[in-house]
């Protein structure tokens, strides 16, 4: 009996390409003054990782490679989207990042608040009552 590995390998780096990619563009864009050189190297990333995809013999290194590949363009294009997240109060704002100070003092929809950084309660609770549970913790 042989195994095939394919589709082990694109559930792992299906799971793994977005769950590492939504933490990294959190984290890569709250840090960056200018994110076009991120949204670039993902981009490149992506691109080289697609081009692996179709030069491999091995189905499923080839599989993870197209996966990694398309979620990293898709990387590229959300730091894009979490600068307008955070304009519009979605996302918080660093206050020590130049960028982010900028927006915050441009957009007053902005906010430093993370709200989703909060113990769940058990039921839906409405703006205010997110805003004192994140500003008590």
């Amino acid at each position: 009996m042989e195994f095939n590995l394919t589709g082990l390998s694109a559930a792992l780096a299906t799971f793994l390409g977005i769950w590492w990619g939504h933490v990294a563009v959190r984290v890569i864009e709250a840090r960056l003054t200018d994110i076009r050189p991120a949204m670039g190297v993902a981009i490149l990333l992506g691109l080289g990782m697609w081009t692996g995809a179709l030069l491999t013999d091995s189905m499923p290194v080839s599989a993870a490679l197209g996966i990694f590949g398309v979620t990293l363009l898709w990387d590229g294009y959300e730091f894009y989207r979490q600068e307008k997240r955070i304009k519009i109060g979605h996302a918080p704002a660093n206050p020590d990042n130049p960028r982010h100070a900028r927006i915050l003092a441009e957009y007053p929809s902005a906010t430093t608040l993370d709200l989703l950084n909060r113990d769940p309660v058990g039921r839906p609770v409405d703006t205010e009552e997110a805003v004192k549970l994140v500003a008590g913790h």
